[in-house]
């Protein structure tokens, strides 16, 4: 069964980093275009970052352009989301997402999630 499980989230302070982890079981991230989202309660979905199946195509939103880097590992079925510089407005829960390849990153048409990881960025 497809299933994808983020860890990484916790409590940092402005300015400090975090890694986050999304770990696929099911199928092989190399066959899908996988991303990183967030949403706040009461507010709407904001896609953060998108990677292609290949790992040739590379998105980031402008809010976190320049501070957050995505990578992926197909050994280790793992998508990560380094996340530096982190801002109060950057507190979320952070869900990542895969869609079937030949697809990008949408708000509403990824194919499967994850549950959600918490980050909290306060002094």
């Amino acid at each position: 069964q497809v299933q994808l499980v983020e860890s990484g989230g916790g409590l940092v302070q402005p300015g400090g980093s975090l890694r986050l982890s999304c770990v696929g079981s099911g199928f092989n991230l190399e066959d899908y275009t996988i991303g990183w989202f967030r949403q706040a309660p009461g507010k709407e979905r904001e896609k953060v970052s998108c990677v292609s199946n290949s790992g040739g195509g590379i998105w980031y939103g402008s809010s976190v352009k320049g501070r957050f880097t995505v990578s992926k590992d197909n050994a280790k079925n793992t998508l990560y989301l380094q996340m530096n510089d982190l801002k109060v407005e950057d507190t979320n829960v952070y869900y990542c997402a895969a869609v079937r390849s030949a697809s990008w990153c949408t708000n509403y048409g990824m194919d499967y999630w994850g549950k959600g990881t918490q980050v909290t960025v306060s002094s």
